[in-house]
């Protein structure tokens, strides 16, 4: 299994429009940050994880793969504002396959509505949504256990994929969420950056958790500005733990094959 980060930023990406700061005003690459999205390639087939208003640019980045399915976490504009730019995907079967929690997809019927109409305007993406809550489910022959998590105070999800898991946007993660990631090969998780916030996990948050899931590897993602530039932030972090950048490939061990 391979991990390609398409983006590792928040928001407001990274740098931030009309700011000064060191890391905005940063040339190095790693400090260049596109909103949060990733790919995961499994037995040759491609699975995204959010599309945020940067998916084009990211799709391109990559040489435009074939896409099997995406995956949402949340409905926040960052993670699903590039839903339209999916439109080159569409012309499988019954649409692009979708798979969300159901307030996100009655979220995506209310902000891309032209998409589901009884009879669309020629050209429109067209998509299949299925709704999933904490059972696990299939997509492209790869089983998707979802990871409930808290941002702030509205439910979302993560998710775990073989010996991967993928959470973004927590704020706090139940115990029994833990239970399903402890002990993990590899865990992708937010650390916005170095202050508290009310609705994201901070480095020193994040790092916490990692602890107490004791992952073999971790790669924090999903930063804004406060994290400091890349090379300084990375001093920070304990053995094991890395920054993720946009255009990272990771490869994820798995109990079936490990050269997938």
């Amino acid at each position: 299994m391979k991990l390609t980060f398409l983006g590792t930023g928040t928001s407001t990406g990274v740098p931030q429009v009309m700011c000064n700061c060191p890391t905005c005003q940063s040339r190095d690459e790693h400090d260049k940050r596109l909103r949060c999205s990733a790919m995961v390639t499994y037995k040759g087939k491609n699975i995204l994880i959010d599309c945020g208003p940067d998916f084009r640019q990211q799709m391109l980045s990559q040489g435009s793969p074939m896409l099997e399915a995406l995956l949402v976490t949340h409905s926040h504009y960052d993670h699903v504002g590039g839903v339209d730019d999916l439109r080159p995907y569409c012309a499988m079967g019954d649409g692009f396959p979708i798979y969300c929690r159901p307030d996100v997809a009655g979220d995506l019927r209310d902000r891309v509505p032209y998409c589901f109409a009884e009879a669309p305007y020629p050209g429109v993406p067209a998509f299949n949504i299925t709704e999933v809550t904490t059972k696990p489910f299939q997509v492209a022959d790869l089983e998707v256990v979802p990871l409930p998590v808290m941002h702030h105070r509205l439910p979302i999800i993560g998710f775990r994929m073989e010996n991967l898991a993928y959470i973004t946007d927590a704020k706090t993660i139940p115990d029994s969420t833990l239970e399903l990631i402890r002990g993990i090969d590899t865990l992708v998780i937010n650390a916005l950056r170095l202050k508290d916030h009310h609705s994201h996990m901070n480095l020193q948050q994040a790092l916490d958790v990692i602890a107490e899931v004791k992952p073999r590897i971790a790669y924090l993602t999903h930063f804004s500005h406060g994290i400091g530039p890349a090379v300084e932030a990375s001093l920070r972090l304990p053995d094991g733990v890395k920054l993720a950048y946009d255009g990272l490939v990771i490869h994820v061990p798995d109990q079936f094959d490990e050269n997938d």
